[in-house]
């Protein structure tokens, strides 16, 4: 996602509750017993679900509120599968309760650089998880056909046991649409597309038959997907084009950092927005993408600015005082401060980009000490 806009619900990590009632009316409020490491969660409507298999720290809503913790990785920056694997397999081996990438085909730095297409590797990954939830943020609207993007996730959502989380936005990145064939049209066509897609996914996801009409897709009595838990994310800055669509299907509406005062001026278009739809604004949830720069000291810090700048050409100073204007960027202590700063506008979580993926000590140390410290 980077500079533009990307995209991210409920975080189902853990294996599939048993006996799970696939009729979607399951409430998403968790009661947890008291302890750490207990392993059988409740339902707030009495169903019991059995989390034997996880591990690392619990981290549930129980009562209060608090600013939960993604890993985000720019998947267009030369990950191999090789360094996904490693990924995944460090947020669950620490503790860190998702794993998003974006969905883009090219590099804005170096167009020679490895891009894995983002559906694929998420099945992957899904086939080689137990509790992570995995998604996309995001895939544009400009890529797929609604109906193709609504069954790749769906099918990665079956794989996984119910971890996926689809990340849906409009589309920003020009030289892509241009190297690859795809169209792209005035920012006006895309919010156009952008809605009617929003709109079939969320259908296929919840209903049985699907009929649509519209200036850009049109479906006849298409067989639905059975996948009406599948948490659907919208990504953008929170203006109408995004925001009404969101808050008529959306699960989940995700934007870029700025200052405290721009998100929260966000954070209000969403609620007039839900307002405007008849919706309760508290049931759209609310998260941010932001860079994460940190380390438990000085020296620590300097060393992940470094690591970060070395990938993209750009100074270690650069890289603690652009990311750190507004960003979670400094010691953990520092990071933690923001974080919930955030939190008390009313952001549930925070999709953390690591732009060094290959540092797996960053991983460590979100899913280890960053995200037990905003609970």
């Amino acid at each position: 996602m980077l500079a533009g806009h990307f995209g991210a619900g409920p975080a189902r990590s853990g294996t599939e509750p048993s006996g799970r009632d696939p009729s979607g009316d399951c409430p998403r409020t968790w009661r947890v017993p008291a302890g750490p490491d207990c392993e059988v969660w409740t339902w707030s409507s009495g169903r019991k679900c059995d989390f034997s298999s996880r591990a690392g720290p619990l981290r549930t809503r129980i009562g209060f509120r608090f600013v939960r913790l993604a890993l985000m990785i720019e998947g267009q920056e030369g990950v191999t599968w090789d360094d996904w694997v490693a990924l995944a397999s460090a947020c669950e081996e620490h503790g860190v309760e998702a794993l998003f990438r974006s969905d883009h085909y090219i590099s804005w730095f170096d167009e020679s650089r490895h891009v894995l297409d983002a559906w694929a590797t998420l099945a992957g990954l899904a086939a080689r998880t137990t509790r992570l939830e995995l998604g996309t943020l995001v895939s544009p609207a400009t890529f797929r056909h609604p109906s193709v993007l609504a069954r790749s996730a769906a099918t990665v959502d079956e794989i996984s046991g119910g971890r996926v989380t689809l990340g849906l936005g409009a589309g920003w990145q020009g030289r892509e649409h241009e190297a690859y064939g795809f169209e792209f049209g005035t920012a006006r066509d895309r919010v156009a597309r952008f809605g009617e897609q929003l709109e079939i996914v969320h259908g296929l996801l919840h209903e049985e038959r699907v009929t649509f009409e519209g200036a850009h897709y049109k479906l006849v009595d298409a067989p639905g997907l059975g996948r009406p838990e599948l948490n659907l994310l919208v990504g953008g800055s929170a203006k109408p084009g995004t925001a009404v669509p969101a808050a008529r299907f959306a699960d989940e509406y995700n934007t870029l950092f700025g200052s405290l005062e721009e998100i929260r001026e966000r954070k209000h278009a969403l609620d007039d927005a839900c307002e405007r739809a008849s919706r309760d604004p508290t049931t759209l949830r609310r998260s941010l993408m932001a860079p994460i720069v940190v380390g438990r000291d000085d020296r620590e810090l300097q060393e992940s600015a470094r690591r970060v700048g070395a990938l993209f050409g750009r100074d270690p100073k650069d890289v603690l005082e652009r990311e750190g204007r507004h960003g979670p960027v400094g010691t953990v202590d520092q990071v933690v401060e923001r974080l919930k700063a955030m939190e008390e506008i009313g952001y549930e979580r925070v999709m953390l980009q690591h732009l060094a993926h290959q540092d797996l000590d960053t991983v460590a140390l979100i899913g280890r000490e960053l995200a037990p410290a905003v609970v």
